[in-house]
């Protein structure tokens, strides 16, 4: 087995590959260039959903990568609610951020994140990319929404201290993101560079404040965004800012712990300045651990950021001090989820009732002048489904219609898009009753017009809205969860049929 001990002779080596987060291929084998790497120097690896099978099977391959080295840093983007790895194939057991700041109660915030941290660590992993400390000020942002516990700086910023209590709490580290805010967008850093075009003290009244809450609450990682913030940096996005990470996250915040930078594969940093430039300038400006990403995940690539960091330190353009230290905060990570980890090892299993516990807290019911009973046989699910963004994917299941089939079999269901939709839900549904399941209404005008031809043809339509619940309620019966984790569509069934 390994050690985090740096060989003389090599450390320049050892420093590159050890400030590296990448992810692999594979669910029940560790491949043999991770282990080689992590015999070089590899101090931390990522699971995404393609690594995920069953907690079962992750448990089986941590323990594999433990092995290797036993105080490995084993990350994982799991904010819970709509953003899910661990339950990527069956949606999440607890609700997301905007449920639990619906709710408001911050014992509870910190309760469900302690329970995901237990559970996280069962699986043998220690490092959690959350919770998003984001405030979500754009009701457009097209890509935080319901990951942002709300719209007020005091209220999220009360919710970031409590998620990263409780799930420190477990022996995993947080990392509050994404740093210096990315909820005032209307753009996805997963395409293009976002612009928050606001002034200095808009930024430290409300963009800052969780930050300073996680900071203060003890988090043990920050993650950068891929953002330009012109009142900071007119020049540079926060990622490859030192400006930003350095004089402002470090020198001002007084903030220090790890920075990692959010994925670099993302085009707001690899389609600007390419790849391996982007990461060299991240680490330059005062990250310390690269997240590669979910794309990326062969040993060519972990060869080719090893590379161009030497190639970047003899050149003059990153300071091997830099470098060092940088990997040096990862070591002590790594160090602190071993010690915290063993500790808290004692704190019970998971409690499987939590999740749904908080969905059904986080639900606004709003029954309407027509409402006259609950659906008490088979209805028509018709989901009006936008296109998912990329930190939720595709994979995961949302909605209502599992939950109702279970309830009445014989439940059917279609899923609509675009101009039309609410018609062709509508001849597709026949007499049943239709329950209209929507994401975000707000942000699509063809959505908001389905739900009129469904409600106006049909007034006793139950409207499902899983996203943020910015339209007024329409339908019989409007029923609001604020996400779209699997126990936000159970708590919504259950009201559905009048349980």
């Amino acid at each position: 087995m390994t050690t985090s001990t740096t060989h003389a002779g090599d450390t320049l080596t050892r420093n590159a590959l050890t400030v590296l987060q990448p992810g692999f291929d594979g669910t029940t084998a560790v491949p043999d260039w991770v282990r080689r790497r992590i015999d070089e120097g590899l101090a931390s690896v990522s699971l995404f959903g393609r690594n995920v099978r069953t907690a079962e099977q992750v448990t089986a391959l941590t323990a594999q990568l433990k092995a290797e080295r036993d105080d490995l840093l084993i990350a994982i983007d799991e904010e819970s609610g709509d953003v899910t790895r661990l339950e990527v194939r069956t949606g999440s057991s607890y609700p997301g951020n905007h449920a639990l700041g619906a709710v408001d109660d911050t014992d509870l915030t910190r309760e469900v994140a302690a329970d995901l941290g237990r559970r996280l660590a069962a699986c043998g992993i220690n490092f959690n990319w959350a919770p998003s400390a984001d405030v979500n000020a754009n009701p457009d942002n097209p890509v935080i929404g319901v990951r942002s516990f709300g719209s007020d700086p005091l209220l999220v910023a009360r919710h970031t201290a409590a998620y990263v209590e409780g799930m420190q709490s477990s022996g995993v580290a947080t990392s509050a993101k994404h740093f210096p805010g990315h909820g005032d967008t209307a753009v996805d850093s997963h395409h293009s560079v976002p612009l928050i075009d606001v002034g200095r003290d808009v930024l430290d009244s409300r963009d800052l404040a969780p930050f300073r809450a996680a900071i203060a609450a003890g988090t043990r990682a920050v993650m950068s965004a891929h953002l330009l913030v012109p009142a900071l940096d007119p020049e540079n996005p926060a990622t490859v800012s030192r400006r930003i990470l350095t004089g402002l996250l470090r020198e001002e915040l007084g903030y220090q712990g790890l920075i990692v930078t959010d994925g670099m594969d993302m085009h707001a940093i690899a389609g600007t300045y390419g790849f391996e430039r982007g990461c060299v300038l991240a680490i330059a400006a005062g990250a310390d651990a690269i997240c590669t990403g979910g794309g990326p995940s062969d040993e060519g690539t972990v060869v080719r950021l090893r590379d161009a960091f030497i190639e970047a330190v003899r050149t003059g353009e990153l300071s091997e001090e830099r470098l060092a230290d940088a990997a040096e905060r990862v070591r002590a990570l790594a160090s602190w989820t071993s010690v915290s980890g063993a500790a808290s090892r004692s704190g019970g299993a998971p409690d499987t009732e939590i999740g749904l516990v908080a969905a059904r807290r986080a639900l606004t019911v709003t029954r309407g002048e027509t409402y006259a009973a609950p659906v008490t046989e088979a209805p028509y699910v018709a989901t009006f489904s936008p296109l998912p963004n990329i930190a939720v994917g595709d994979e995961t299941p949302w909605g209502v219609t599992a939950e109702l089939t279970a309830t009445f079999p014989g439940t059917e269901s279609g899923t609509f898009s675009g101009d039309g939709a609410g018609a062709k839900a509508l001849a597709a549904a026949g007499e049943r009753r239709v329950v209209a399941v929507v994401r975000d209404a707000h942000r699509h005008a063809w959505m908001s017009d389905a739900l009129k031809t469904l409600v106006s043809a049909r007034p006793d339509t139950v409207v499902v809205e899983m996203g943020v619940p910015q339209s007024a309620p329409i339908g019989a019966l409007h029923i609001a969860t604020r996400g779209a984790a699997r126990v936000c569509g159970t708590a919504a069934a259950e009201v559905v049929t009048g349980g």
